[in-house]
């Protein structure tokens, strides 16, 4: 039979549809594979990260047990977290392990970094296995304890924070508040260390005033001093919608609020949340430093453990060393019924404390009590003073061979070398101060500002009753706001019954040491995380 043109065109024609089916065909066995594949990764996929977050949640459980044993018994826990749970089809085994004694170490992490403190650390290995495909992933972290001394820092509020200096104000320490921090100035307010709060930072006023229109200055990580004022006029605050990031950017880290996680730094006390604790009688109050003296002054009577008893050794004391006294507090509007200390005559003594701890509470009725300390320019040795009632230090303190000090006090007010008993209750004008130094840390209380009335802030924290018009007020050592002042609460206000010294005021930086360290320096607990890794990845 004759072949035609046409009949071999539709044989080539037959030839190239099978081919391209065959084509198809194997593409299409080919995708088929590829997205069998492609599930099947997204499955390991899947299930190695179900096995990771699995293996993370074992590292959170250890840790959370060990800061719940910390916050209840404020010490480590007797046996170390272990265990193992189930967790979306992943089972999950952690092991902790204690790494030894508290070590005296520097911070290396964190808004603290730099900071010495008494750290204690675990380590944590955590595994999650896929009970799917057994996938297994397992991670490791290195878990820190650490009790950092409060006076390290410059300022340290336990509420809310207001800085509002009229004149030039320079902070060369840490700043930190556990609450919202309000800063402004008149003039220029330079802060040349972390800044740090719970809250939010903000700028202006808390309560009533004028808000300033000064610079407030923090210095970013090269040290540069950056303006928190913009260039037109406004300032860089909280409320910013881009905060994060501009702060971020303009102070490198510095400045830290709510916005960058920052959290509250407490004490690690059994009354969670009342400080005010550390100042109270110890009776039923395992937070009171009436625990840690080794001389108690109470109603008016000094004691000390002789052979284990408690013993009043006022008698013993030379003449004069214990006495009392009335004067009149303008801010407080009543008279003051003060025992006096001569810390000049303590010093003498054989009673003086041999850990450098007092501890006084005076709790006669019917009367506004206070502890006054005299003659304290020369301590001799290290001292923390702790007071239940409003404390009064008159002339100069700790000036002559400085020694690592405290005043702790339900409100703290100094009183210049020219105080005068006699003239307490005339005007201010009858009770002109002069120029007079205190070296020492201050823990103490306030008011709180209200939407009618401003607490003074911190430039009016270290309490005054005299007018210091163009009088030096000397201060070195560190300024702490843990309460509002339960007995001293009389409102602040400026002109009637004082005028504000020229504030000479700083950090002491030899409290970075922690050496010169004042006694039984009270603590602030932090967790964190210092190592993390990935130990393996892989199937059972």
């Amino acid at each position: 039979m004759k072949r035609t043109k046409l009949g071999k065109e539709g044989g080539l024609a037959a030839i190239i549809a099978l081919m391209v089916m065959v084509m198809m065909t194997l593409a299409g066995i080919a995708a088929m594979k590829i997205s069998s594949d492609e599930v099947d990764i997204a499955g390991n996929e899947m299930n190695e990260m179900a096995a990771f977050y699995a293996a993370e949640a074992g590292l959170e459980q250890a840790t959370a047990a060990i800061m719940a044993q910390y916050e209840t018994s404020n010490s480590p826990p007797s046996v170390m977290p272990s265990g193992s749970v189930t967790i979306n089809d992943c089972v999950t085994a952690y092991n902790t392990v204690d790494n030894g004694a508290v070590k005296q170490e520097v911070l290396a992490l964190g808004t603290l970094a730099g900071l010495n403190a008494l750290i204690k650390t675990f380590s944590v290995t955590s595994t999650g296995v896929s009970q799917v495909d057994g996938g297994r992933m397992e991670l490791y972290e290195d878990f820190q304890v650490a009790l950092v001394p409060l006076f390290q820092f410059a300022v340290f509020y336990g509420n809310d924070l207001e800085i509002a200096p009229g004149p030039d104000m320079t902070l060369i320490g840490r700043v930190h508040s556990n609450g919202d921090l309000w800063v402004q100035s008149n003039n220029n307010l330079y802060m040349e260390s972390f800044v740090t709060c719970s809250g939010d930072l903000k700028h202006g006023r808390k309560g009533p005033g004028a808000v300033g229109s000064g610079n407030v200055f923090i210095k970013d990580t090269d040290g540069n001093y950056q303006n928190m004022k913009n260039g037109d006029g406004s300032y860089l605050q909280a409320s910013d919608a881009d905060w994060y990031d501009s702060a971020l950017t303009r102070w490198d880290g510095r400045v830290q609020d709510a916005a960058f996680g920052q959290n509250d730094l407490n004490l690690p006390l059994s009354t969670v949340g009342d400080p005010h604790k550390l100042i109270e009688r110890g009776t039923g109050n395992t937070d009171s430093y009436e625990h840690k003296a080794d001389l108690k002054i109470i109603d008016g009577q000094a004691y000390a453990d002789v052979g284990g008893i408690w013993t009043n050794i006022t008698p013993s004391l030379p003449p004069g060393t214990i006495t009392s006294s009335t004067f009149y507090d303008g801010r407080e509007g009543q008279n003051v019924s003060a025992t006096d200390v001569d810390m000049s005559l303590l010093k003498t003594t054989s009673y003086f404390p041999a850990n450098g701890v007092i501890y006084s509470s005076d709790q006669t009725a019917g009367s506004f009590n206070a502890l006054r300390l005299k003659n304290g320019a020369d301590l001799g040795r290290p001292l923390s003073i702790f007071s239940e009632n409003p404390m009064y230090v008159q002339g100069d303190y700790n000036s002559v061979n400085k020694m690592p000090a405290a005043l702790a006090a339900d409100a703290v007010t100094f009183l210049s070398n020219s105080w005068d008993d006699s003239k307490s209750a005339l005007t201010v004008n009858d009770r002109e101060a002069s120029s007079t130094t205190c070296n020492a840390c201050v823990m103490t209380g306030n008011t709180n500002t209200t939407g009618s009335n401003y607490n003074g802030g911190l430039e009016n924290l270290p309490r005054f009753l005299e007018k210091w018009t163009s009088k030096r007020f000397t201060f070195r050592g560190s300024l702490v706001n843990l309460w509002n002042s339960q007995q001293a609460n009389g409102p602040w206000s400026y002109g009637s019954y004082y005028t504000a010294p020229i504030r000479d005021w700083s950090y002491d930086t030899d409290l970075d040491d922690p050496s010169k360290l004042p006694p039984e320096t009270p603590t602030i607990r932090i967790f964190q995380r210092v190592g993390w890794k990935q130990e393996f990845v892989g199937f059972e």
